[in-house]
């Protein structure tokens, strides 16, 4: 695949939604194509599954299904903070995949703000450390589409 390398870090990065999403699925959707395993969580969703397994001591076997696929893609980081488990396990799930697995993370926020979302200086640089190692990042500019939709249907209302 021309986008992939097998190891490789993509973020994508902007203010809420200009596309980073549907890229990011679109990507996942081609690597399907190609016979290739892809796992997609949102980061909240991800993070509370991992909170659920510990709890429940199934963690292991979550972790399993995880290292299992060949791309990652981690999809609205920034959204919800974490507690310290949380981000704990979350940042575990990085460093399994660091050099060993290709991961897309869409994300609102720039990295330095990620420390609001964790709850850390100290695990926040680590986890951005091995995300931007070999990454490509990749920051989204242009207008919302949504946004723009929504208003071109806006009906101008006459003052006369």
């Amino acid at each position: 695949m021309c986008f992939w390398s097998g190891d490789r870090t993509y973020c994508f990065w902007d203010r809420p939604e200009p596309g980073k999403p549907i890229l990011a699925t679109a990507l996942g959707l081609k690597a399907c194509e190609k016979g290739h395993e892809v796992r997609f969580f949102r980061v909240a969703d991800l993070v509370a599954q991992l909170e659920e397994a510990l709890k429940n001591g199934t963690l292991p076997r979550l972790k399993r299904q995880i290292e299992a696929c060949e791309l990652l893609i981690l999809d609205e980081l920034g959204y919800v903070p974490f507690q310290k488990q949380g981000s704990e396990l979350f940042f575990h799930i990085i460093a399994d995949c660091y050099e060993r697995k290709s991961v897309i993370v869409t994300s609102n926020l720039e990295f330095g703000q990620w420390n609001r979302v964790f709850g850390g200086n100290r695990l926040t640089a680590a986890l951005v450390d091995r995300l931007v190692h070999h990454a490509h990042i990749i920051a989204f500019t242009g207008e919302s589409y949504h946004l723009r939709h929504a208003l071109s249907s806006v009906k101008k209302i006459s003052s006369n």
